[in-house]
């Protein structure tokens, strides 16, 4: 097991651990970090923002401690605080200098250490060709006497400890051990707790970040079944690293850090973004909010799921998609659309509203970000049935009830309450609207008689939803049919419920989405929220799909918050480049501002501009270093050119009112093919 209740979400039992003036683990709230961008020696500027960033309302801040200049001016920093009434804990954040570990362990509240770099030294990643059993122990022997002078000094003085792995930075041990893995992740973290444990030594806490979600959660599913195995209580620190700026990285986060607090792990979060750090306590709030909510929250007694993802193995359903509804098979987006809001928009102002393309001679068509399928709310009139035809011809799916008006190629949308007999057979078919409350003969019963196109799962409530949902997709694996068809997440958001706010309203949706799509749950999704336009709801119901490693639309960043060791305006340079780049989907770009995780995050990236001297930069396709020392002022040139040089490289999209050659993607060429033949 890796949580305490598989049926609902149930907080789980940790020790507590005091960092500083914070108590952390089960028995008390999560609690909030981020981390300074400030140059640590710079005592005032830093003071400065973490003072913005207590009074945002974050508990902890991390800062960069990367010589004896900054361990020594965290002293500093610690009495200008207290001093002005802040007893705001503060975390040092150390890569590469046990030595520096050890004199800045006077200072702060806690000392987070990366197990990939803290004795292995700068990284590498093809300099063992065989792994020996000497070898091994050998690597653990310098684990343990760089690392227990710290554990001793950070023991007398009843200081905490991070175990903070990242999957960028692996040692190159471990990644020969175990690869590029959530296993590895875990063997790494063990090793430094056996250590500590091995001197008596309990205020840890642990984390496994990573800018991948789906390994991010992975990693610490697997690392508290770990724990539950050998009886260890630590508390978890949640976060998903490099995750970009705006509402990706806000989406990103959410997937990640809200999958498993909605599972009852992680006793602090982080929300990593490429923002000013006070920045990070609106969504790192609205996790918590989040959280709280769903405590206690869930189905009655357990259910039956797939084992495959109680063990941890990633497994998609294998769905059979219709050829008559222009559903996206890596993951669809739909809207709702209410019958008179149908009938009053104009052909610029739907296509607008659904992110359609009107060409200049009046035709209509989809780009990477149109909406797959609209759902109509209330009975088709005449007027709004001529809307519903133009949407077809696109295509659009059209998802409506039926009536005298419900037009040809439209999906019937039934419910399982209203079936008596099987319905006629159409082009469009049926759709099936669930609840997820029915029972598991009535579910069966009306998918048999209806053999729907696809289905859609509207909760009455999002409370416990997650766990509804998972009861649902367990039912429908139960039914013995023919075929797997697609399902449909329709979650609804008032502006209210502590989603009034956009960072409230974002995180939770991405939260309870994505805590279905990193387990392979759900097709695509209906997303309604009251505190959102519907361009908002639509970008961000794509950008959520690309989190959740499932339909790309764009170009992927991954790009990190910036901290005291960047060497060069991160926000400003990862926007220049998000606007020279942003329009190649498929491409993943990593950004960041030093050689701590640089290249290790490469592993997850196309291409990587990485920080190396002040002034410099390395460019990185993959793992490897392609080219070195570019001024930065020519930095963002030599990337698109390396981009081209590789193929990946495709003009910007023509600006409204041009035509397009016609359509590109693979799938709308199929189902204009399957509609044009019926």
């Amino acid at each position: 097991r890796y949580s305490e209740a598989q049926e609902k979400c149930v907080r789980r039992k940790t020790r507590t651990v005091h960092i500083g003036a914070v108590k952390i683990g089960s028995e008390h709230p999560l609690a909030t970090q981020t981390m300074a961008n400030t140059l640590t020696h710079e005592v005032e500027a830093t003071v400065a923002q973490i003072k913005r960033c207590a009074d945002a309302g974050i508990d902890i801040v991390r800062v960069t401690v990367q010589g004896m200049r900054e361990a020594r001016a965290c002293e500093h920093i610690k009495r200008r605080l207290l001093e002005d009434g802040y007893a705001t804990p503060i975390v040092a954040d150390i890569h590469f200098t046990p030595k520096v570990a050890e004199v800045v362990a006077d200072f702060v509240d806690k000392v987070r250490v990366n197990p990939g770099n803290f004795a292995d030294g700068r990284k590498s990643f093809d300099t063992i060709t065989e792994l020996t059993e000497e070898h091994v122990a050998a690597s653990k022997a310098a684990i343990e006497e760089a690392l227990t002078p710290l554990v001793l000094k950070l023991k007398a003085q009843n200081k905490a400890l991070r175990i903070g792995v990242n999957h960028g930075s692996m040692a190159e041990r471990i990644l020969f051990q175990y690869g590029d893995s959530p296993e590895g992740m875990v063997a790494s973290a063990v090793e430094f707790g056996e250590i500590c444990r091995k001197h008596d030594f309990h205020n840890l806490v642990f984390s496994m970040k990573s800018s991948n979600p789906q390994v991010m959660v992975q990693a610490y599913r697997q690392l508290a079944r770990e724990m539950y195995a050998r009886g260890w209580d630590y508390p978890l620190h949640l976060g998903v690293t490099e995750a970009g700026g705006g509402s990706d990285g806000r989406i990103k986060s959410s997937v990640g850090i809200g999958a498993l607090l909605l599972d009852g792990l992680g006793d602090t979060v982080r929300v990593s973004l490429t923002e000013d750090p006070e920045l990070e306590a609106g969504p790192c709030l609205a996790l918590r909010r989040a959280a709280e909510g769903a405590a206690g929250r869930g189905a009655a007694r357990p259910f039956l799921e797939s084992a495959a993802r109680r063990e941890g193995r990633f497994v998609r359903r294998p769905c059979e998609f219709p050829l008559d509804v222009p559903l996206n098979s890596d993951g669809s987006v739909l809207a709702r659309l209410d019958v008179e809001e149908l009938a009053s928009l104009g052909d610029r102002e739907l296509c607008e509203r659904l992110g359609l393309h009107l060409r200049a001679d009046g035709d209509v068509q989809k780009d990477w970000k149109s909406v797959d399928a609209v759902v109509i709310d209330g009975q088709l009139t005449a007027a709004s049935a001529e809307k519903a035809r133009r949407l077809l011809d696109v295509p659009v799916g059209v998802v409506c009830r039926p009536g005298e008006h419900a037009p040809a190629g439209a999906t019937l949308l039934l419910e399982p309450g209203e079936l008596r007999d099987p319905p006629q057979q159409r082009l469009g078919g049926h759709a099936l609207l669930f609840s997820g409350d029915e029972r598991a003969e009535e579910i069966r019963n009306a998918m048999k008689l209806v053999d729907p196109r696809f289905v859609l799962l509207q909760p009455q409530s999002q409370q416990g939803v997650t766990f509804l949902a998972r009861k649902f997709f367990g039912v429908l694996s139960s039914t013995g049919l023919p075929k797997t068809v697609p399902v449909m997440l329709w979650f609804r958001y008032p502006a209210v419920d502590g989603a009034g706010d956009e960072d409230g309203a974002v995180v939770r949706g991405a939260a309870e989405f994505g805590s279905l799509f990193v387990d392979g749950l759900g097709e695509g999704l209906l997303w309604e929220a009251g505190a959102l336009g519907a361009d908002a709801l639509r970008e961000s119901s794509f950008n959520l799909l690309q989190a959740a490693r499932m339909r790309v639309s764009k170009t992927e960043f991954i790009s990190c918050p910036s901290c005291g060791r960047t060497l060069f305006d991160l926000q400003q340079t990862t926007a220049r480049i998000q606007q020279r780049t942003g329009h190649l989907p498929g491409v993943r770009i990593a950004v960041m501002g030093c050689i701590v995780n640089g290249p290790g995050e490469m592993a997850d990236a196309d291409f990587g501009y990485v920080g190396s001297g002040v002034g410099k930069v390395d460019l990185y396709v993959g793992y490897d270093c392609v080219r070195r020392g570019i001024p930065s002022e020519n930095a963002v040139d030599a990337l698109e050119a390396l981009i081209r040089e590789h193929g990946r490289w495709q003009d910007p999209p023509q600006a409204d009112g041009e035509e397009h050659d016609g359509i590109d993607d693979l799938e709308m060429l199929g189902a204009q093919l399957v509609k044009d033949a019926l």
